[in-house]
């Protein structure tokens, strides 16, 4: 899968936890999934706890957190 196909899984709608980062539209932020990975929690470990998620949404939510520390300009819409 390419960066712009994961990146894609980023969404940004108002009416859903107040727009910030989620992943598929769903009430799973990007910053959740950064969190889990901060606190030693394996792929594996998240993808089993949390069965909505999908591997190439913990790499989105990587490759956009990326993308935002370099700065790079980000637009998607939901």
């Amino acid at each position: 899968m390419n960066n712009d196909s994961l990146l894609e899984r980023i969404t940004f709608t108002p009416e859903i936890l107040g727009g910030r980062p989620a992943i598929r539209g769903m009430r799973f932020l990007v910053s959740d999934i950064l969190e889990l990975l901060a606190t030693g929690m394996s792929e594996a470990d998240i993808l089993d706890q949390h069965p909505v998620l999908q591997k190439e949404d913990i790499q989105a939510a990587l490759l956009y957190a990326s993308r935002k520390v370099k700065n790079t300009v980000i637009i998607h819409a939901a």
